[in-house]
């Protein structure tokens, strides 16, 4: 190069910067779902480059068919960070069923031939590429503990929906998966409540559990008992002939509104969670629990989460809610989750980066 030349001149320097681009490594996070794959892709510094992104979910036509989709979602975020499809080093994936080292172990929301199958194994087969896999509320978990840049305690996530799921990170952000990949599962959480003198069944029929008083399963159960009582049979969902599944989404919106029924019923179902993180912070001690799931973005989520609280501070023992040392601290913390719909999917491609 001639003195007079600068560096920026040169006609290399601009492949010169492009290769620079395609060595920088980026990582893929896919969260599997019953109608959509969430995905996101970080870089190596555990940024998102670009904007999450949605495909269609195929995980009841069966496996291959859904690592089509997968392909195809991890193609189009390298299209979004204009970077080619080899930059991505490592893909984190999470499914919504129990899995254990890779294997499907429960079919939940996916096709038949998922179960026994090392999903793991077989995408990163079909990818050419590392495979970190998790189940969907470990990975969100893990997401809501790296989206918190300046909390390096524990963190135990609860996302109340069809179920109820969990998922713990230790301080310091290891996490916590156990020895079979099966931690965390809430709702399966003993809750010696009774419902018309009969501990309440969950979806999957097990008696007196959290996740038979907290999901929208109990939802349905919990609404139709309201409905028969007289005080509300005048109330339009008592007029109304929607099979109770139906009823059971209107809720939500009854208690945006105001309405004294539907705010009963979230109100037992935040008083049971209270109480159920009450005693997973004496087992846990966890610092900080974040709920996830739908009504994280409910208008009324600030009372929802109040109601949590009361009930947190009715079962959870004393020093569980504040040091007995001035200035008295609290000793968890229950909030919002912050990562909204992207959690799993960022948990997922940063656990990815512990494959390189």
């Amino acid at each position: 190069m001639r003195k007079s030349e600068s560096a920026d001149s040169h006609p290399l320097s601009e492949n010169f910067s492009h290769f620079l681009i395609i060595m920088k490594n980026y990582f893929a996070g896919l969260d599997i779902g019953g109608t959509t794959i969430k995905c996101i892709l970080v870089d190596e510094t555990g940024k998102a480059a670009g904007d999450l992104i949605e495909v269609r979910s195929h995980v009841k036509d069966g496996f291959r068919r859904t690592f089509e989709q997968m392909t195809e979602a991890m193609k189009e975020l390298a299209r979004h960070a204009n970077i080619e499809l080899d930059a991505i080093a490592g893909v984190g994936v999470d499914v919504p069923a129990p899995c254990s080292n890779g294997v499907v172990w429960g079919k939940a929301n996916l096709g038949e031939d998922w179960v026994g199958t090392d999903i793991r194994g077989e995408f990163a087969a079909a990818c050419g590429k590392p495979v970190f896999m998790t189940n969907d509320c470990n990975a969100a978990a893990y997401g809501e503990w790296m989206y918190r840049p300046d909390h390096q305690g524990g963190l135990l996530y609860v996302a109340p929906g069809t179920g109820l799921g969990g998922g713990l990170v230790m301080s310091g952000g290891t996490l916590y998966e156990g020895t079979n990949g099966l931690a965390l599962e809430v709702g399966d959480l003993s809750v010696p409540r009774f419902e018309d003198g009969e501990l309440p069944v969950d979806g999957r029929g097990r008696k007196g559990c959290m996740e038979a008083w907290v999901s929208l399963m109990a939802l349905r159960r919990q609404l139709g008992k309201a409905l028969e009582k007289p005080e509300y049979a005048d109330h339009p969902l008592a007029k109304d002939d929607a099979p109770i599944a139906e009823k059971a989404f209107k809720l939500r919106d009854y208690a945006e509104d105001g309405d004294v029924m539907a705010k009963e019923i979230f109100a037992m179902q935040a008083n049971v969670l209270g109480h159920g993180l009450g005693d997973l912070a004496s087992i846990l001690d966890p610092g900080m629990i974040a709920i996830g799931g739908g009504l994280s973005e409910a208008s009324f989520k600030d009372w929802f989460i109040e109601e949590v609280r009361k009930g947190f501070a009715e079962r959870a023992m004393a020093p569980y809610q504040q040091s007995p040392l001035p200035p008295h601290p609290p000793t968890t913390l229950i909030e919002w989750a912050v990562g909204g719909d992207g959690s799993a999917a960022y948990g997922s491609a940063r656990k990815a980066m512990d494959l390189v």
